[in-house]
């Protein structure tokens, strides 16, 4: 239970150096939409990356070359789907959610609250951080596509060109 052997703590040594650095290197050459800010695809990608990355390291039955084609495998696949994901609108939708506009003019939408399960509270919040104290005060809270609450004031909307064809803006 406590210690096996000193052959399986030099191979977790050996491998996790090993296949830290290739995770590493394979990170960088991707590029940044590796490291951006995490959608929901993105999450699962990186928990599989250290599933990967943890069964390599403690399943001596998994050799050091297979979990170094199966974490190329999964930045590939990656890789694949946010290229694709960029030039086709219909696997963007599916692969990445839409935003949601939560507040505008300075009233909360409660469907669009209820839907996404964001509580007031929670936009109150957001809007206290941006620095303004006034729900009046804001045009616009987006919960964007990464789980974040953009919050713009009334000075900074100029033509709301930026909200796009966000759905519920009156």
């Amino acid at each position: 239970m406590w210690f096996d052997s000193w052959s399986d703590i030099v191979r977790v040594l050996l491998v996790g150096i090993a296949s830290y650095a290739f995770l590493i290197a394979s990170i960088r050459i991707s590029g940044k939409r590796t490291l951006a800010q995490l959608n929901a695809f993105d999450f699962v990608v990186t928990v599989a990356l250290g599933s990967t990355l943890a069964t390599i390291l403690l399943t001596s039955d998994v050799a050091f070359v297979e979990g170094i084609v199966a974490l190329s495998l999964l930045l590939l696949l990656q890789a694949v789907v946010a290229f694709a994901a960029a030039i086709s609108r219909r696997i963007r939708k599916l692969t990445t959610a839409a935003p949601t506009l939560l507040l505008w003019d300075g009233a909360m939408d409660e469907a669009a609250l209820r839907a996404q399960r964001i509580a007031r509270a929670d936009v109150e919040q957001a809007v206290r951080q941006s620095g303004t104290g006034d729900l009046n005060a804001v045009a616009a809270v987006v919960l964007e596509s990464n789980g974040k609450l953009s919050v713009i004031s009334r000075e900074k909307l100029g033509d709301a060109s930026a909200l796009g064809a966000l759905p519920s803006r009156r």
